[in-house]
């Protein structure tokens, strides 16, 4: 299958093209599309004679090429609907009546020079179908978000999501506006079932079916929250859908040079014990360093539990009941991973019983609190 793609380096034509690539190099087959496609990528600084072969031999053209911020107003009919138009006429120069996607917006619904520009291609594609018989497909995006979009540009999360990242101030107005917002990579799955015939349509327009409904207010009190992350260590709730695109989105805008952060180290002569990430509701976890021969713990809890799995290095964990004589232990090394779990009533410790540095990430069940400890000194 030969795939014509126009508007191809823009944010929506890049992650599409990049989804095209990964199925065509054999890197996807979750999709139940065929590997043998090709893509033909067109953009702004194509060379304009090569749309003529591109036409003449494409098997489905997604035309996302467009134009939303021109100098001047004439631009959005020259961009928007006369481009449409030299794309359409060349596929029926051709006779190549293959299905075409076209990317529009739902400010078509709106009297304004851009809504109006979008609404004249439209009415040129529906026009272009019936007179063809060539199955057209008019997408009326919502702001949409994700990696690659570029920031102070079009996109209220793209700009908020850079700003907040390279620590630049962001301007809210009004927080109680409500955004209907599409994430790019529920946007490619849909273009991907398009592609198969399985387009989700109403009232001829076809859409795409996960649409989150999100105040500006509580977009910016996110994406603040995912920088001061790296100070409180909280990890954002992913199971909100919203919230794990928001974050997956964030993280894509960082500076090159500040992908890593530090993290507070409790060091002494036996070693170090860093906490990683917290949770309001799953915990936290952290990695414990032991020098060699050097014994941590003997303590218990009463309700605390714990996860400990040495990932290199060797040593015991040795459990006893408080109430008891008996002696349990589990040696473990970095060599055979696996997860002992710590639980209630048990004082226990942890013995490194190597030469080098024993590592152990740990998780507990509950955020430390200095208040409430719920941790025991009892000898094993």
């Amino acid at each position: 299958m030969k795939i014509l793609v126009t508007g191809a380096k823009g944010f929506v034509g890049k992650n599409l093209v990049a989804s095209l690539a990964n199925i065509r190099d054999g890197k996807d087959k979750t999709t139940g599309l065929d590997s043998a496609i090709e893509i033909f990528e067109y953009d702004i600084d194509t060379e304009p004679s090569l749309l003529d072969g591109y036409c003449k031999e494409a098997d489905f053209v997604f035309h996302l090429a467009g134009v939303n911020r021109p100098q001047n107003e004439a631009e959005f009919m020259e961009g928007n609907f006369g481009f449409t138009s030299t794309l359409l006429e060349t596929l029926e120069k051709h006779k190549n009546a293959c299905p075409v996607m076209i990317s529009s917006s739902i400010q078509a619904a709106l009297d304004n020079p851009y809504g109006r520009s979008k609404k004249a291609g439209e009415d040129l594609i529906f026009d272009y179908g019936k007179r063809t018989g060539a199955k057209v497909l008019v997408y009326r995006f919502p702001n949409l978000f994700g990696k690659w979009c570029r920031p102070n540009y079009n996109s209220v999360i793209a700009t908020f999501c850079h700003n907040v990242a390279h620590g630049l101030p962001i301007q809210v107005n009004d927080p109680s506006v409500v955004l209907n917002l599409v994430y790019i990579d529920d946007l490619v799955e849909e273009m991907l079932l398009a592609l198969q015939g399985k387009a989700h349509i109403k009232d001829e327009y076809a859409y795409v079916p996960i649409v989150h409904e999100v105040t500006l207010g509580r977009i910016a009190e996110l994406i603040f929250s995912f920088k001061e992350s790296r100070e409180t260590k909280a990890v954002p709730n992913m199971e909100d859908a919203f919230t794990k695109k928001l974050y997956s989105t964030y993280l894509s805008y960082l500076p090159a040079d500040a992908f890593s952060y530090p993290l507070k180290m409790n060091v002494d002569e036996r070693g170090s014990f860093t906490e990683i990430l917290r949770t309001l509701d799953r915990g936290q976890v952290s990695v414990n360093i032991s020098k060699p021969g050097i014994t941590k713990g003997n303590h218990w809890h009463h309700t605390k539990n714990e996860k400990f799995v040495v990932v290199s290095g060797k040593g015991v964990i040795r459990f006893r009941k408080i109430d008891a004589d008996e002696v349990i232990e589990y040696f473990v090394s970095g060599d055979k991973i696996e997860v002992v779990d710590i639980p209630c009533g048990y004082t226990h410790n942890i013995e490194n019983l190597g030469e080098t540095d024993m590592v152990t990430i740990m998780w507990c069940n509950e955020c430390f609190d200095p208040e409430k400890p719920d941790t025991f000194f009892l000898e094993v």
